[in-house]
């Protein structure tokens, strides 16, 4: 591990993993962090961990962008201890709070997105194992029902989450190997404090007004394959009540169901009958 970005989501993240990447790191961002090591994350939050779980975790990664990393920052300096701390922020906490509502809305705005948090079973198990744990832990984020339409947003815990946050990392964090970044200032005091060449490109400035989430849909593996997911179960549902009302309509609503009584009575018999076996 070479680089730490300890800063909160939406303070640049997105843009930090397309810099990071093109000055020629391995990056792990949102996606892999939670997709990828969400057994190990599942584990840290609720048995805890060592230095030698987020060695072994992060082996071959050059940097990590992001939550859940960033809310282990510290545990990560001292398991890396000679990776670089960067702590992104925002002009104000304000404007940082108005970018997680503008995120959050575009979630909420995106059909897919809906579709995905309700039908794809990696996003259901996902938000059981991990998020809604990590959501209310870190950031007092209130964990939504089923089919909740919008997410809650405790803004004065949110604030005060961040506040809180960048305040310990300025305190905390070796002065030696530590920056205090805004992605507006561009490559300039990145590369120099990485101690590399300023590409001959523009930085790139990624996710504004929540854009990541359509981005994220079309360009990331895994929420293509948790589209193509919630896909097929809307596939199945549509033909299973397809079945249900042509048989309604042929039978009769009371034949349908002595049938469906019938058969949750038989398939129950049979399972018991199994675990007797066993």
């Amino acid at each position: 591990m070479k680089v730490i970005v300890a800063g909160f989501p939406k303070t640049g993240t997105k843009s930090m993993n397309w810099a990071l990447t093109t000055l020629g790191y391995k990056v792990y961002d949102f996606p892999e962090n939670v997709y990828l090591l969400q057994k190990e994350y599942k584990k840290m939050f609720h048995d805890g961990w060592c230095a030698e779980d987020l060695q072994k975790m992060y082996q071959g990664v050059d940097a990590v962008v992001d939550t859940p990393a960033c809310f282990f920052w510290e545990e990560l300096a001292k398991a890396f201890p000679d990776a670089k701390i960067i702590l992104t922020m925002r002009d104000s906490e304000e404007e940082w709070l108005q970018s997680m509502k503008n995120l959050t809305a575009a979630a909420e705005g995106n059909i897919a997105m809906r579709l995905v948090d309700t039908l794809s079973y990696t996003q259901w198990k996902t938000k059981r194992n991990l998020m809604n744990t990590m959501g209310m832990v870190t950031m007092g984020w209130q964990p939504q029902s089923f089919f909740a339409r919008k997410y809650h947003l405790n803004e004065q815990m949110l604030k005060m989450k961040y506040r809180a946050h960048n305040a310990y990392v300025e305190h905390a964090a070796p002065k030696d190997r530590f920056l205090v970044y805004k992605c507006s200032e561009g490559w300039g005091p990145l590369c120099e404090f990485l101690g590399v060449s300023v590409p001959d490109i523009p930085f790139p400035h990624k996710n504004k007004a929540g854009s990541m989430v359509a981005e994220a849909l079309a360009t990331f593996p895994v929420f293509i394959r948790m589209q193509r997911e919630a896909m097929a179960a809307t596939a199945l549902l549509l033909a299973g009540s397809s079945v249900a009302l042509y048989y309604t309509v042929k039978l009769g609503p009371t034949e349908v169901c002595r049938c469906l009584g019938n058969g949750l009575v038989n398939g129950f018999d049979s399972a018991v009958t199994f675990f007797k076996l066993k």
